[in-house]
């Protein structure tokens, strides 16, 4: 069984003209159903995290800040979204959906969160699109459960995971591993347990090698039992916002060395999608696609 975290408040949180980005959101779940990829069993819809557990992870003062709509305008500023009660209850729910899709990998192997990859969120802020982080909030809740001890979080979204590292900067427990532009945003990065600063007009094989020599040893010197994989296609040559210059094949070539990696130790991953600013929206829903089938070849 593959299980999709999927809200249906992903089709209508934002005004017009903030949109577009967040099509992919509606379009991949039809995608996949179009193509006999998944059935609608295998999706669902996840309720609103609890305060109680979203405060292992977040401050407590931020997270009321955040629902009672009290953001400072230079705050909401750097988010880049106009603060609502909708994106707000929706960002409530992606993080609950990556948590949810945590318990599923554990019982099948692989989930797969249709949103999620909030990296840029602090444990007392948000930037960059991200009001929560959803991997931190699934890793400490994991953690907290005992239903994990060591987790890897592998970060391969063009912007560096700047919220996930400062967050798990003193925790032994949470792995940090980010590939990212170096002359992207965040222009002040913070510090991963491991980062990979890619230059401008990096093409797939250079990619590739690095993405593939720094997974080997990451898996043989620290021995995680769960994985968290951002997996965002603002890699790929067409994204207006990303540098790099990857192919949609090499896109699914670094998936499939992910995925491929955690079957082979027989550890457990949840997937959520990240960034994607191509300008022709198939090539983002295409690239996202990919990720999903192969997770279903390469798993059941």
């Amino acid at each position: 069984m593959f299980y999709i975290s999927f809200d249906s408040l992903f089709q209508h949180p934002l005004p017009e003209g903030h949109r577009f980005p967040m099509l992919k959101y509606e379009l991949i779940p039809k995608q996949l159903l179009y193509e006999g990829i998944i059935e609608e069993e295998n999706l669902f819809e996840p309720k609103a995290a609890k305060d109680s557990e979203i405060i292992v992870t977040h401050s407590i003062n931020y997270l009321n800040q955040l629902k009672n709509l009290e953001l400072e305008p230079a705050h909401i500023r750097r988010i880049g979204f106009p603060l609502s009660s909708n994106l707000v209850e929706r960002e409530l729910k992606i993080i609950q959906g990556t948590l949810d899709c945590a318990r599923f990998a554990l019982q099948f192997g692989i989930s797969m969160n249709v949103a999620g990859g909030t990296h840029h969120a602090f444990a007392d802020k948000g930037e960059g699109f991200c009001l929560l982080n959803d991997m931190a909030f699934a890793a400490n809740m994991l953690i907290k459960q005992g239903l994990a001890k060591k987790i890897l979080i592998i970060d391969l979204d063009v912007h560096q995971g700047n919220g996930t590292a400062s967050i798990f900067k003193n925790n032994p427990q949470v792995f940090t591993f980010s590939m990212h532009g170096r002359d992207n945003y965040p222009f002040h990065k913070e510090e991963s347990d491991l980062d990979v600063p890619l230059e401008n007009g990096m093409l797939d094989k250079e990619y590739l090698y690095l993405l593939e020599k720094n997974l080997n040893f990451i898996f043989e010197t620290n021995f995680p039992d769960f994985v968290f994989y951002l997996c965002g296609v603002d890699i790929l040559a067409t994204d207006k916002l990303g540098k790099l210059n990857i192919s949609e094949e090499g896109c699914k070539k670094r998936d499939a060395l992910v995925l491929n990696t955690c079957k082979q130790f027989n550890i457990p991953i949840t997937c959520a999608l990240g960034g994607g600013y191509s300008p022709n929206i198939s090539d983002i829903v295409n690239a996202h696609c990919n990720t999903f089938k192969l997770a279903q070849n390469i798993f059941f």
